[in-house]
């Protein structure tokens, strides 16, 4: 469907802190790895540039719970769903799964932005057509707590 995707990603060594558990950080690296996989499923592009200027996804908000720890070499599914879209953000939330038990929710709220050429700022602009015509809103139904 159109407002969710799953992928499974391994825990690289090089992802973990000294006592091998994956360091906070990357979860946040996880959740867009997943988005941009999101987008690739679809036929979009997170970022486009062209000679009148270019349009990426910035990070307006981003969250995680954390419930278990992830180890090196441990398999994650990521399951995301679309939240909530409007006419220039799109809001995920991205279960981590390890065996079917949850390890970890994210939530993110990417914010479409829009640089002009000659200038150094970041312009929130309406989503792509092909974008709001293709990405859909998850039913409540399958967010924790409906």
């Amino acid at each position: 469907m159109p407002y969710e995707f799953k992928m499974d990603r391994r825990v690289a060594f090089a992802e973990t802190d000294m006592a091998g558990i994956l360091h906070f950080s990357n979860f946040f690296r996880y959740m867009e790895e997943v988005e941009h996989a999101f987008f690739r499923s679809l036929d979009l592009r997170v970022h486009e540039a062209s000679a009148v200027g270019s349009m990426g996804w910035a990070r307006g908000e981003a969250s995680c719970r954390f419930m278990r720890p992830l180890t090196n070499e441990d398999v994650v599914e990521l399951h995301l769903l679309v939240k909530e879209k409007r006419a220039k953000s799109i809001a995920y939330e991205i279960v981590f799964l390890k065996d079917g038990e949850e390890m970890a929710r994210g939530n993110v709220t990417a914010v479409c932005v829009g640089r002009i050429p000659g200038e150094h700022r970041l312009v929130a602009v309406d989503m792509p057509t092909e974008v709001d015509e293709q990405v859909q809103v998850a039913p409540p139904t399958l967010f924790e707590g409906a």
